[in-house]
């Protein structure tokens, strides 16, 4: 069983920067496939970023491309995600998720079996 415990979150001004971390606890994942999604008030979960066990394969969302960037440090057993030039329509808690398949970077909430409990990050403009 893996635990995930995202931590990083918070209010920043429009333009500004924010890096979220995402621990596992339990299990190693070096392994495993690592992506996080957003869910904003109202709105369904929606993919940001996803990558593969060894990093071979990143994938992003079109509407964070150029902005957002995953990277996992798999000897500290952790994801992030560095946001920058954040918009108001960031807004929302951020989700970190694992696959345990490792080698796809899937955009499907239904290809992950591990979710945390997310992070806040509100943007304001």
């Amino acid at each position: 069983q893996v635990h995930l415990v995202e931590s990083g979150g918070g209010l920043v001004q429009a333009g500004g920067s924010l890096r979220l971390s995402c621990a596992a606890l339990g299990r190693t994942i070096s392994r495993y496939a690592m992506a996080w999604f957003r869910q904003a008030p109202g709105k369904e979960r929606e993919f940001v970023a996803a990558s593969t066990w060894s990093g071979g394969r990143i994938s992003y969302a079109d509407s964070v491309k150029g902005r957002f960037t995953i990277s996992r440090d798999n000897a500290k057993n952790t994801v992030y995600l560095q946001m920058n030039s954040l918009k108001p329509e960031d807004t929302a808690v951020y989700y970190c998720a694992a696959d345990e398949a490792g080698i796809y970077s899937a955009s499907s909430v239904n290809a992950y079996e591990y979710w945390g409990q997310g992070t806040q990050v509100t943007v304001s403009s």
